[in-house]
């Protein structure tokens, strides 16, 4: 059973030091209580607490590590029903299914091309990250050695999918390290399959004809002392499967249930028989609820939308996209070029770099933390201070870059111009224009 605020209260440490982010122990306990806060923003609790709090602490869905290297992840771990009402943390995976029979040669040109599909999207490299490598015949042999090709040739991490024990085996024993997701345990073989997935330490998908059937299945492996568990209603209608997926996140989060607590993986690609409907139903599923999205295959004008969604939905409503404060070069700039200031609203950054790198003129951008706003409303909540701006510009290093002591601030903060001039005496402080389009000419005349 969950704890109450009051009950996670007494086991506290009481300092009411506000270093987790709130001004008591008691709100941090309500917070934790309610799945707002996580135990670890507390540095003072004791490790017996620890082991007390866990169930009261944990995410109703439970977070599962899948992968290794570049692309790994983390599946699962949610906390809310709807994203508006705080954010989605772990973000749907996307899986292309390759069979075991194919060729070698035309395993190679698949990852090839797979790879190649990388997007960025403000300042963020978007990219899918599973091979689904389903068993063909049964052949353990062709099955394993496509699984280490994959593991060892390219960044994508595994699903192995296979009913034979034999196949799986001989699989997990050559890409294992990659820590791929074993698909799947069923009613006929869930023994077998935790026994692996356990002795090997890796994740396991389960799969049964429904929601309910999925419960008696979960609870087995969680006697075995498995936790990291992937599960699959079976359901490969549309309607049905959105139905389910719906079902299993508010009886996690509502309900408690800790049977079906965990993500889900998703086959758009028995659902539809063209990637274009596939990728359709692929949207659905990544808006509700989908934890790993299986498409038949990839292609550049059905990823790139998906991925799209996928940053839109897995941003945090309540916190801006945001750069990280400091100095960035722009066209290669040496001691004489001017030096430009601005927010770290991630859009702010790219509009603005992108001007002055189409310019071609050779500057320094400076990036000021303003908890990613733009800089008017930056300016307007007090975030972008004239004696704040130039406190950071003495900080920032920026001084020993440059000969000449010139600052241009935006159009848009033109009010800050004399508290920056009084915090940095001695410097010239230059307005620059409102609007960013007008950059280029504003630096070409100089």
């Amino acid at each position: 059973m969950a704890l109450t605020g009051i009950q996670i209260f007494k086991l506290l440490p009481k300092t009411n030091c506000k270093e987790c982010g709130v001004p008591t122990c008691l709100a941090f306990a309500m917070n934790l209580a309610s799945g707002k806060a996580e135990l670890d923003s507390c540095p003072y609790v004791s490790d017996e607490a620890k082991e007390q709090l866990a169930e009261a602490s944990a995410p109703p869905i439970r977070p599962v590590k899948i992968g290794k290297g570049v692309r790994a992840f983390t599946t699962g771990g949610e906390t809310v029903q709807y994203r508006h009402e705080k954010t989605f943390y772990n973000q749907t995976t996307l899986a292309a299914m390759v069979s075991s029979d194919i060729s070698d040669a035309d395993l190679a040109a698949k990852l090839t091309t797979w790879n190649a599909f990388q997007f960025e999207r403000v300042g963020l490299n978007l990219r899918p990250e599973l091979v689904a490598l389903k068993d063909a015949n049964g052949d353990a042999a062709a099955f394993a050695a496509k699984a280490k090709t994959i593991a060892e040739t390219s960044e994508f991490n595994l699903i192995l999918m296979s009913d034979s024990a034999e196949a799986m085996q001989a699989a997990v024993e050559v890409a294992g390290f990659k820590r791929p997701l074993l698909y799947a345990a069923t009613e006929a073989n869930l023994e077998a399959c935790g026994e692996m997935a356990k002795a090997a330490d890796l994740p396991l998908a389960v799969k049964a004809d429904s929601v309910e059937a999925l419960v008696p299945l979960t609870e087995k492996l969680i006697e075995m002392g498995l936790k990291d568990i992937v599960i699959d209603p079976g359901s490969r209608e549309i309607k049905k499967a959105l139905e389910d997926q719906i079902v299993i996140r508010r009886a996690a989060l509502k309900n408690g249930n800790r049977a079906i607590g965990f993500p889900t993986i998703t086959f758009p690609c028995e659902m539809a028989s063209n990637l274009d409907m596939e990728s359709l139903i692929a949207s659905m599923f990544i808006a509700k609820y989908g934890g790993i999205v299986v498409l038949s295959d990839f292609s550049g004008d059905a990823l790139f939308p998906l991925l799209l969604e996928r940053l839109n939905i897995y941003t945090d409503p309540q916190r801006p996209m945001t750069v990280t404060e400091g100095i960035y070069e722009v066209n290669n700039p040496d001691e004489n070029s001017p030096v430009m200031v601005t927010t770290n609203f991630a859009l702010t950054y790219f509009i603005v770099s992108g001007e002055i790198e189409g310019s071609r003129v050779p500057a320094y951008l400076l990036i000021k933390d303003s908890e990613g706003l733009s800089v008017m409303t930056a300016w307007a909540a007090g975030k972008f201070a004239g004696d704040d701006v130039g406190m950071f510009v003495k900080k920032s290093g920026i001084m020993d870059k440059v000969k000449h002591t010139e600052l241009i601030i935006p159009g848009y903060a033109a009010a800050i111009a004399g508290d920056v001039e009084e915090e940095l005496p001695g410097w010239t402080i230059t307005v620059g224009p409102r609007e960013a389009a007008h950059i280029p000419g504003f630096l070409k005349s100089r």
